[in-house]
């Protein structure tokens, strides 16, 4: 453990990164929070935080609708933050639509694909998804005649490349994965996953939502056809997402929600919508939550990439030798190439139980199914106890969850 420990990174710049985010600072229970539920929610730095009232102090104005100056400021604001996020995936702005959050642009697409797809065709995704990137697609049979099928996981909790080829066929023309599981923290080769793809004439449509705030995306290099992500799981504010798609694709897909802002002429006999990505933004956006996100970005790019993978790597690594010398854990998923978290249970002890008391001792994890109830049902269990890392952690922090864990373990085995 003392050498995992030689790993850390400046201790200097993880005490500056600790100092922007103020919610570490809070007590739970009588102790100081530790924060290992990155993976359902991120916490804020400052500068987001200030992003959001700065707007409403001193920009507040709805955007692509005022020729008064308000108006127009924030207006270019919020194209400065389209701007920003297509710089951080090497996309167009006009292939980045806003919403509220990877669930919604997920069912954006599951309705505005319909005119993509014809009877017949089949939708295909995995065991592995997380049920907003599983539902939206499962119930499009009910719509129209399409078949829907599934990949299986492994044992190891991995999709096999092998199990993709041998699924996917001629009536394929849709195959939606995640990029990294929430649960297992599995990675899918989603360049590789994009050719097979299209070698078959499908589309893809990745979930990136646990993939983005660890690691760079480039979604040309990908070649994906559909990338989405949520704001705040990318230490941005809740309730903003993105849908980037080929805008070759999005101009021939229709909206799914009609109404101001997405329009381009309306007569009382019919309408015609504007061009991509407005045809897409009905209705006031989210923007607040934009210009959070865009300094979201603004700050992650400041801590640098190279700097979070080895920070949650480090963190990932030194975490799991500790847990394996728990007696009767039980670990899910793989142990290399997956984001920094790690989803376990201890003998028989129900997970919801281990977090209550983890929570007394001021830690946070996620417990139950994690909106993946097929990868539960895979495995026979009810839930499972999820630690998941971020940047801003510590050794110290993982340290202490350590010795909770053993203390509530004992507790409940005893009880």
């Amino acid at each position: 453990m003392s050498e995992l420990r030689k790993t850390s990174n400046s201790p200097e710049k993880l005490t500056s990164i600790r100092s922007d985010f103020p919610i570490l600072n809070e007590t739970v229970n009588g102790k100081k929070l530790v924060y290992f539920d990155n993976a359902a929610t991120a916490q804020k730095p400052n500068i987001v935080i200030d992003t959001l009232s700065d707007f409403y102090r001193h920009h507040n104005s709805n955007v692509h609708r005022g020729v008064h100056s308000l108006s127009q400021n924030a207006t270019s604001l919020f194209e400065q933050a389209r701007e920003k996020v297509a710089g951080f995936i090497n996309a167009s702005p006009d292939e980045i639509i806003f919403t509220k959050g990877t669930t919604e642009s997920i069912n954006l697409l599951s309705n505005s694909l319909l005119n993509w797809l014809s009877p017949g065709n089949e939708i295909l995704t995995t065991e592995m998804e997380h049920h907003s990137n599983l539902v939206p697609w499962q119930i499009m049979p009910s719509i129209q005649d399409f078949s829907f099928d599934v990949v299986r996981l492994n044992e190891e909790g991995t999709i096999s490349i092998e199990e993709i080829k041998r699924r996917i066929n001629k009536k394929t023309k849709l195959l939606a994965i995640t990029h990294a599981s929430n649960t297992l923290g599995s990675i899918n080769d989603i360049k590789e996953i994009a050719g097979i793809a299209h070698e078959n004439n499908a589309l893809l449509v990745v979930d990136g939502a646990q993939y983005i705030p660890h690691s760079k995306v480039d979604v040309k290099e990908l070649d994906c056809d559909f990338y989405a992500f949520s704001g705040h799981k990318l230490f941005g504010p809740t309730g903003i997402g993105v849908l980037y798609g080929k805008k070759s694709i999005l101009d021939t897909m229709n909206p799914y929600q009609y109404g101001g802002g997405m329009i381009e002429d309306v007569k009382l006999s019919h309408t015609t919508f504007g061009v991509t990505p407005q045809k897409f933004e009905a209705g006031t956006p989210n923007i607040a939550g934009a210009l959070g996100l865009k300094s979201a970005i603004d700050y992650i790019e400041s801590v640098g990439f190279d700097f979070i993978k080895k920070q949650e790597s480090m963190l990932h690594e030194y975490a799991m030798v500790r847990l394996k010398k728990i007696p009767s854990i039980r670990i899910f998923g793989p142990e290399n190439n997956k984001v920094s978290l790690i989803s376990f249970l201890v003998g028989d002890i129900h997970p919801f139980d281990l977090g209550t008391i983890l929570d007394q001792y001021g830690i946070a994890v996620r417990t139950g199914h994690h909106c993946t109830q097929p990868i539960m049902n895979f495995y026979g269990i009810p839930g499972t106890v999820r630690a998941s890392f971020a940047f801003y952690n510590t050794i110290e922090e993982v340290d202490y969850f350590i010795e909770s864990l053993e203390k509530a373990v004992k507790l409940l085995s005893n009880g």
